[in-house]
């Protein structure tokens, strides 16, 4: 069964250009140059992944993620516009996994896409075993079903938060550097992209769980070097 991406973008030279490539790599691609058509879609089909350009004619690229977000685990890639970096934090802080920034290459895009969906996919589908679940402190991460859990209420976590927080706890007690926290859920295609990244995705993983910046009791900062949970 092919995967099915959602595009939205009010250029339509740029939302054809990708819809042509993913299309051409046996993606099932749903085009969309507004963002209520798109929330139609979102709402009727079974998606595997969207790509939303920031800006919409009636309404924001942010505000469609955070819909999105209200229902759906999926990843989602913002498109920002050139040197917009308040645009890459907001949308991490929404709930989006990646971005990238205009003008792009369509394989770089491509290749992004993959990416995030063999990451998805392989933390939601492991084998029936001990390992699917890890626990600590009050914390439950149950790697096959994705769910997440913390003093017995659930968490509500976006595939890119869930990956950091397994990550983190499988090694408990390890310092765990942003570059390889980046190999490890994205894989050589994200060598050059920036550590904010991942601290952003650090801090919004800290307020979901209501963790102290100052004081954590959980993802606790080694400056310099990365981060880690104790053992």
């Amino acid at each position: 069964m092919k995967d099915k991406i959602l595009i939205v973008d009010d250029e339509q030279e740029i939302a054809d250009l990708v819809s042509l490539y993913l299309t051409n790599e046996g993606f099932q691609v749903f085009k969309f140059f507004n963002g209520t058509d798109a929330w139609n879609c979102i709402q009727s089909e079974k998606l595997d992944l969207a790509i939303l350009d920031v800006m919409l004619p009636d309404m924001s690229g942010f505000q469609l993620c955070q819909k999105l977000r209200e229902e759906h685990q999926y990843p989602v890639i913002m498109l920002t516009a050139k040197g917009e970096e308040i645009d890459k934090i907001n949308g991490l802080a929404l709930g989006a996994d990646d971005y990238i920034t205009k003008p792009f290459l369509p394989l770089e895009m491509v290749a992004r896409v993959k990416a995030q969906l063999r990451r998805y996919k392989r933390y939601n589908a492991g084998a029936d075993n001990e390992d699917d679940v890890i626990t600590y402190s009050g914390l439950v991460l149950n790697i096959r079903t994705h769910e997440c859990s913390l003093n017995e209420k659930p968490l509500s976590l976006t595939p890119t938060e869930f990956s950091i927080l397994r990550i983190l706890c499988q090694k408990k007690g390890e310092v765990v550097s942003s570059e390889e926290l980046f190999h490890e859920i994205w894989g050589n295609e994200y060598f050059s992209k920036s550590n904010n990244t991942i601290t952003v995705h650090i801090r919004h993983l800290r307020e979901k769980m209501g963790d102290s910046f100052e004081n954590p009791k959980y993802i606790k900062t080694v400056w310099g070097c990365g981060y880690k949970i104790e053992k």
